[in-house]
């Protein structure tokens, strides 16, 4: 019998490296291992030099620019897919934004630019993205995000990312609901707080650090890696009845008060 977690023959995208941190290359990582094959992207030029070596060490698999802000670059990236693969298995989708001005401030005092911008990056981007997927997808597949528990609740110095978030997680809902009929299944995952760059633009976010040890049931924070082995098995065949949802990878944190 097959093992159904397995991911050799599955192809796929892992977009949003930015370096040993990212919670995309604890995806990658744990997708590589499963015997996927994969293409990477990363989002700023500044960046190639920290993903490079992480490249490397998932066998080298195409690593291609992709400012999702730029059209040809994200067109080109499943391109890329289409002409190594002629179709695609999965796309992880792992980014968020917002300047930094509006995430420090309140949200009533957020700038029509600012808003807009965090909404495009982090959750529109994800609509382009699956877009592009569905033809490729023929035989099904796959489009994971990553949220956070700020979707859900107040989380005290998040911002405007609350909203965005919430926004995304809709949206993992409603295209579940239209792309289900071609078996193509939408998931989001909400890690509990890592220490990202991403991250690292939220004031006071050692603190929030600190709180998510001391009050998940688990009473450990969670690494990149937890967050990649969850990725592997909602992408894996064991998972085809489950979309439409957002799955908590945060130690329990989420049931506290």
């Amino acid at each position: 019998m097959s093992d159904p977690t397995s991911l050799s023959g599955k192809t796929g995208i892992v977009t949003g490296l930015a370096n040993e941190q990212s919670i995309a290359f604890g995806c990658a990582r744990a997708l590589h291992q499963a015997g996927a094959d994969l293409i990477l992207s990363y989002g700023h030029p500044k960046a190639e030099g920290h993903v490079r070596p992480l490249a490397e060490e998932l066998a080298d698999p195409p690593l291609l620019l992709c400012d999702v802000r730029e059209h040809e670059q994200l067109e080109a990236l499943f391109q890329a897919a289409s002409d190594r693969w002629g179709r695609l298995d999965f796309v992880i989708h792992s980014m968020a934004f917002a300047p930094g001005d509006d995430l420090q401030g309140r949200v009533v005092d957020s700038s029509l630019d600012g808003f807009l911008l965090a909404m495009d990056i982090s959750c529109h981007s994800f609509m382009r993205m699956a877009r592009l997927a569905e033809p490729l997808m023929t035989d099904g597949g796959c489009l994971i995000t990553m949220s956070y528990q700020g979707a859900e609740r107040v989380v005290e110095n998040y911002g405007i990312m609350g909203p965005v978030k919430a926004a995304l997680e809709a949206s993992v809902r409603y295209m579940a609901e239209e792309l289900g009929p071609a078996g193509i299944r939408v998931l989001a995952l909400s890690p509990g707080p890592v220490e990202t760059r991403a991250a690292s633009g939220i004031r006071d976010f050692e603190k929030l650090l600190q709180d998510a040890e001391k009050h998940a049931p688990t009473r450990r924070l969670v690494t990149i890696d937890d967050i990649g082995q969850t990725a592997r098995f909602l992408v894996s065949d064991a998972a085809r009845s489950i979309t439409g949802v957002t799955t908590h990878v945060d130690g329990g944190l989420h049931v506290r008060a």
